[in-house]
């Protein structure tokens, strides 16, 4: 029997259909094209691993399920890293991109399918979509489950020559991280919008230099928090006075680092101490928030910055020949802890003592140390516009300010911390003398010859911060709060003077009339300037890009009112006052 020639043609077409979803099904059952199947990788003796332990650790979210050590090879120009997983389920994402965007990220993925377990080299397009990488450059060591977790071991070089992957420069870092909740039939199924992710800035080049050798004679402080309830809100600034023995000799910080409690490194954003003023003879004790309006007006005294950390930041050595004072005639036994918070998942019944740990000497070096604090005031008066792709905000300590405060001799910074929260994408500051701008800032905390610049009497320091609002609707005002902002660089010098801090602000009459004009641009005769607070009355207005390019204009040309602080928290006198140079570009990244 022979069918009909149509019949025919449908049976022929019926069977090459079933054949080609027979190959689409086995397909997605396949291992992916370049992607290590766990199960089958061995181990591989002749394989280099990293030096261990891994010097390098940084929590990527707040609960702790994700904590990713490394180790840096500059022979090689790889980095060896190792991520655990406290508690695997169907799999994990870890990953690069330029501002911590999931979009255009550089990507690794641990994923199931249900049956077998992948490693792969992955990427996201503008839309969060994820691909395979045709070219696989995360070498997978090891994958092991252990007691405390499912351990990943694998390495990449600093630069791939691969377009889709991001250059591990120094600088900040931005990681995101996902959590794989379901199997995957296949990685281009997933769209990273739809999983929990994260972001953590790290440095990940740390300099190739040994830590200096500390004095024989080097004791240890520790200025933690005494086991305090963290609140189970977002941002929150403690405050505790610790006391030093009595009568203690003048002794010289050498090095400090900080001492974070184990489960709270995602949380503890940064940490200060400060000394309290010698004038005031006894400080009530106190542990308690620092915004608590009951709290004693005495440690409004205590301004003298002693230690300074941020999330990701090393141990701090100051160089041979300066430390910083602590002890002995002329300063005050009270010392003010204060942590900054950061609980976005309103973690509560969590206890925390960290704090900073201080190592100091009796052996007293050639000069004092001091440390300076150089940017904007934290005040809502200064603002960056939602929807902003780069709006910039800079911060003056002006030639009046040093003429005033420096010593004839002038002084010499050795190192800085620079500090925004989460919408800063740099920060800069530069040295202006005779007209003429020199760097200043470097990204490097340690001590270093190639990183010194001599500050003097009449020189202008400005500090220039870089934000990104793209993702918010409403203005972003200055202040304490992880959604407000900061632009400041903590400079390190000597010799010590009692200039404390050197920051400014927009000259607040000058907003007011900024206000009042926007509002009657849009039509809103009934203005209630001065009658409300300036995060309110920035609020209210109607952001458009009109709105935004006459707020970056007034900035950058109204009057400013400077604080030209001592230690003792009283003003040095210099009166508000014009700008007198607009600073050009030195680019250093910001540390969250």
């Amino acid at each position: 029997f022979t069918p009909p020639e149509p019949f025919a043609d449908i049976t022929i077409m019926y069977f090459t259909a079933l054949a080609a979803l027979m190959v689409i099904l086995v397909a997605s059952y396949q291992a992916p094209n370049n992607a290590v199947e766990v199960s089958s990788l061995k181990p591989n003796p002749s394989r280099l691993l990293p030096p261990l332990p891994m010097p390098f650790r940084v929590p990527l979210d707040p609960r702790g399920e994700l904590q990713l050590a490394w180790n840096v090879s500059y022979t090689n120009q790889e980095i060896y890293m190792e991520l655990r997983v406290a508690e695997l389920r169907h799999g994990v994402v870890l990953g690069m991109s330029d501002r911590g965007e999931l979009t255009n990220a550089d990507l690794l993925v641990l994923w199931d399918s249900g049956t077998q377990s992948y490693f792969g080299d992955a990427w996201s397009d503008s839309k969060g979509h994820v691909s395979l990488d045709s070219q696989q450059d995360y070498d997978l060591i090891e994958a092991k489950q252990k007691a405390e977790g499912y351990y990943l071991l694998f390495k990449r070089p600093f630069s791939t020559c691969d377009p889709r992957d991001y250059v591990i420069e120094e600088g900040t870092v931005h990681i995101i991280y996902g959590f794989l909740d379901k199997p995957l039939a296949s990685l281009e199924k997933l769209n990273l919008s739809e999983i929990r992710t994260g972001v953590q800035r790290v440095l990940m080049l740390r300099p190739d230099t040994p830590p200096p050798t500390l004095p024989p004679d080097v004791q240890m402080l520790d200025v933690v928090a005494p086991n305090v309830s963290m609140p189970n809100q977002e941002t929150t600034y403690w405050c505790y006075i610790h006391n030093l023995p009595e009568n203690l000799p003048k002794n010289h910080i050498v090095m400090y680092e900080s001492v974070i409690t184990p489960g709270n490194e995602a949380i503890v954003h940064h940490i200060e101490v400060f000394e309290c003023s010698p004038d005031i003879p006894a400080v009530p004790g106190y542990s308690g928030s620092c915004d608590d309006k009951m709290k004693p007006k005495k440690l409004n005294f205590c301004r003298h910055v002693l230690a300074a950390w941020a999330m990701g930041a090393e141990a701090f050595y100051y160089p041979p020949d300066a430390g910083l004072a602590m002890g002995g005639p002329g300063s005050s036994r009270f010392l003010r802890l204060e942590v900054h918070y950061h609980n976005p998942l309103l973690i509560s019944g969590r206890r925390d003592s960290s704090g900073i740990r201080l190592y100091y000497t009796p052996s007293l070096r050639r000069y004092d140390a001091g440390i300076m604090e150089l940017g904007l005031v934290y005040t809502p008066v200064m603002a960056i516009p939602p929807k902003q792709h780069t709006f910039y905000l800079s911060g003056y300590c002006t030639s009046k300010c040093t003429q005033t405060a420096l010593p004839s001799g002038g002084i010499y910074v050795f190192a800085s911390q620079l500090h925004t929260h989460l919408a800063g994408r740099g920060v800069r500051t530069i040295l202006v003398r005779g007209g003429k701008e020199l760097e200043v800032v470097q990204e490097d905390q340690h001590f270093s010859t190639h990183y010194q610049v001599g500050d003097r009497r009449g020189d202008v320091l400005i500090t220039k911060c870089t934000y990104n609002t793209e993702d918010r609707s409403e203005p972003t005002v200055g202040g304490f709060g992880i959604m407000e902002e900061m632009c400041v660089n903590y400079i390190h010098y000597y010799p010590r003077t009692q200039l404390e801090l050197c920051k400014s602000h927009v000259d607040q009459g000058y907003l007011q009339k900024y206000f009042s004009f926007i509002n009657r641009f849009h039509g809103n005769d009934q203005c209630v300037c001065g009658e409300v607070s300036v995060t309110e009355q920035f609020s209210q207005l109607e952001w458009d890009e009109f709105t935004g390019e006459v707020l970056d204009s007034l900035f950058n040309t109204a009057p400013i009112s400077m604080h030209c602080n001592q230690s003792t928290a009283s003003l040095f006198p210099v009166s508000p006052q014009s700008r007198t140079h607009t600073p050009a570009t030195i680019d250093c990244q910001a540390t969250n």
